[in-house]
């Protein structure tokens, strides 16, 4: 089992979640701004706990995400409300929909006045942050929403028509999302939020940055864990390729290669997740990426070879150098990339031992941004010793490597004091 769930972490395998079986006899009359359709549900718990019994969640979208033995809170009733925007990709399949920009919003009996927004990791849908952050703030009384980001699965790149509309899209469908579901709570509850939080692990953690520089009328602030960071210097297309040329190497006992992979930024301590991470994300991210921001590098063939050796050539991904690409890729990577501006306070929790977005080219090198932008005074960067990029990855290495899941929660009421010092959290 723990395999299984270590072989989806972060990316989503396929699978079509049924409509929920409760949907029928829900409230009606519970109406989101904006969505082409919408199926609403009372339940008698909003987490995990309650939803997995009624078809209220995925847990295929969320598995790998969490350390084995992990519990989450539950108890939480409430009103769910399922349902999607107006969109033409298809590729999300959950309830049988068949339409991408679905979303779920979650409503508890006993509202806090807040509420919280948040985006998939990886390639995930909807249901992907159940555990981690849907369970945790619904305990504490938050109104929940999340979306898919508009396009899921490894085929996101034809989605849009220039390099980067995909990605591009995901900050679309939040700002969409939250704008909604700030009208959904005050009608529900009869008056609006008083607080709204952007939170997001991985590419939800890129989310929130973006959010935070691009709309901070809609926040009180945003708490990111592992955050893939775009910048102008390349991100994932820049770290990823000297790992994949590398990896090869290491795994025959190559000294060199080891210093290659640490020279590209891995941390020293992340070699037992190298293997894992070499055949399940850096590869096929490497290739989806690329594929979304620079399709001529391999010319008609779609996000090129899998594992393709070093020193094949053109089009081959592992051989990929970001430096060197036209000056069309590097704009198409700037419509996409973080400023540092943000406006809104931020935590930023970052793993010591991630093996996908290592802190020297990821968290720290949003910091520096955040500080060249002038906001240093919005953004606290905490370094977790021991993280990985994913709690699912702790079996890998259980003598060094320990969940964040508790960091994320600390640092959760660490934002509220900070946001509300007035009042408790």
């Amino acid at each position: 089992m723990q395999l299984r769930s270590l072989a989806i972490a972060p990316l989503l395998m396929a699978t079509v979640l049924t409509a929920p079986a409760a949907a029928r006899t829900g409230p009606a009359d519970t109406k989101v701004p904006g969505a082409e359709y919408t199926v609403s549900a009372r339940l008698t718990d909003l987490t995990t706990t309650g939803t997995r019994l009624t078809g209220h969640t995925d847990p295929d979208d969320w598995a790998g995400l969490e350390a084995p033995g992990t519990t989450t809170p539950s108890g939480v009733p409430g009103v769910q409300i399922d349902g999607y925007f107006p969109d033409t990709s298809t590729t999300n399949t959950n309830h049988h929909w068949n339409h991408d920009s679905q979303f779920v919003i979650r409503l508890p009996d006993h509202w806090n006045g807040g509420l919280v927004v948040a985006g998939p990791p990886g390639l995930r849908e909807q249901y992907a942050n159940d555990r981690i952050i849907s369970d945790q703030v619904l305990a504490k009384g938050y109104a929940y929403a999340a979306t898919d980001k508009g396009n899921t699965g490894t085929e996101i790149y034809k989605d849009g028509d220039r390099p980067g509309d995909a990605i591009l899209e995901w900050h679309r469908r939040v700002t969409e999302l939250t704008v909604a579901a700030r009208q959904v709570a005050g009608r529900h509850y009869g008056r609006s939020p008083r607080f709204t939080y952007a939170a997001g692990l991985s590419a939800g953690g890129y989310l929130v940055r973006w959010q935070l520089e691009h709309r901070p009328d809609l926040y009180t602030g945003g708490l990111d864990w592992n955050a893939l960071t775009f910048t102008p210097e390349g991100g994932l297309l820049a770290t990823l390729p000297p790992a994949l040329r590398a990896y090869p190497r290491y795994d025959k006992g190559d000294r060199s290669a080891q210093a290659a992979i640490l020279a590209a930024g891995y941390p020293k301590g992340s070699e037992p997740q190298w293997g894992w991470h070499y055949s399940k994300q850096w590869d096929l991210l490497q290739r989806v990426i690329r594929e979304e921001l620079d399709p001529d590098y391999d010319g008609p063939t779609q996000a090129g070879t899998p594992l393709c050796p070093a020193g094949t050539g053109a089009g081959c991904d592992t051989d990929y150098d970001f430096a060197s690409r036209p000056r069309a890729v590097h704009e198409a990577v700037e419509r996409i990339s973080l400023t540092g501006n943000i406006r809104r306070p931020l935590i930023s929790i970052q793993g010591s031992l991630d093996a996908l977005t290592p802190p020297a080219a990821f968290g720290d090198a949003y910091h520096r941004m955040v500080a060249d932008a002038g906001r240093a005074g919005l953004h606290r960067y905490v370094t977790v010793p021991g993280g990985a990029h994913t709690d699912g990855l702790v079996p890998l290495d259980r003598d060094h490597l320990r969940p964040m899941l508790g960091d994320f929660t600390k640092a959760l009421s660490d934002l509220e004091c900070w946001t509300r010092p007035t009042s408790a959290s």
